[in-house]
């Protein structure tokens, strides 16, 4: 008789502990919603990354941090779709652009924009050496069709090839890759996901859309700072987060000072401390970067 109570007893606290935890993920997803009152932040989200200087080092970042999104993206039961995937030379990869469809997909990872730092002993030098390398994550909103940005064909430069298919689970082989160069600003497009020409080229103008949308929006922001005399709290492109493997382990956000020492978790997709540390810090006007702490060199 006691041994049944005392399975009932545990039975009823680990149900107890699943709703307190499902309470508790409730009540921080409403905190975090009320953060979320930007005009695209509903949006869903187009990502690019891109690896920075290092060669393979860096291509291998990038394909840990796409990666990282793609489980964060899973977590969270977004939708997600690779629009281009450029394989890197020996690994990891060159460039990679997908879409995350999912309330506030954009409002949240927006917090993710920026470049991020990754130190580690290298898989690729056969002294095992520590090497750091670095990769930049851009986040755009997808806009919707009747977003006022006018493309006209004469600022188009559209070139088709045939993809490789090298990029494995991420790209389907297709004969109908589409590359657009938009030629006032030098911005270029590729989508190489369809195997239709025509899907591939509106993918590519949806995204190459949203980033004139953006350039647009910064350049309108730097003209009223110029005015006012006001300054970004957060400069284009300045490191936001590192990653250290070795010789000890801890994920640092520069910005908002969040960090934690189980840095596979992070990578595995667990950022949602990082970004509702983000998200609080922007909503009390306390956003900043500064320079990397001693702690994560």
């Amino acid at each position: 008789m006691l041994v049944e109570w005392s399975q009932s007893g545990e039975s009823v606290d680990a149900e107890f502990a699943t709703a307190l935890e499902a309470l508790d993920q409730e009540v921080q997803a409403g905190e975090i919603k009320k953060m979320l009152g930007g005009e695209h932040d509903r949006r869903n989200a187009i990502v690019t990354i891109h690896p920075g200087a290092g060669g393979t080092e860096s291509q291998d970042w990038a394909e840990m941090l796409l990666r990282m999104y793609l489980r964060w993206t899973e977590r969270r039961g977004f939708k997600r779709e690779m629009i281009d995937y450029q394989p890197g030379d020996e690994a990891g990869l060159k460039s990679a652009t997908f879409t995350v469809a999912g309330e506030f997909a954009y409002g949240l990872l927006a917090a993710e924009a920026g470049v991020h730092r990754l130190v580690r002993i290298s898989p690729f030098d056969q002294a095992a050496r520590r090497h750091t390398s670095f990769a930049s994550v851009y986040v755009w909103p997808e806009l919707p069709e009747d977003v006022d940005i006018q493309v006209e064909d004469k600022d188009l430069r559209i070139d088709t090839y045939r993809s490789s298919g090298a990029g494995g689970q991420h790209v389907n082989v297709t004969d109908s890759a589409v590359r657009i160069t938009h030629l006032p600003t030098g911005m270029v497009v590729s989508c190489q996901n369809e195997r239709s020409q025509h899907r591939n080229k509106d993918s590519a103008m949806r995204v190459l859309k949203a980033r004139l949308f953006d350039l647009k929006m910064k350049d309108n922001q730097a003209k009223l700072e110029q005015i006012s005399g006001a300054k970004l709290q957060i400069a284009f492109g300045s490191q936001i987060r590192s990653y250290v493997l070795h010789p000890y382990q801890l994920a640092k956000d520069h910005r908002t000072k969040e960090q934690v020492g189980d840095v596979n978790r992070v990578l595995d997709g667990d950022i949602d401390a990082f970004i509702k540390a983000y998200l609080m810090k922007k909503a009390n006007g306390t956003l900043g970067v500064g320079p990397v702490d001693e702690d994560v060199d």
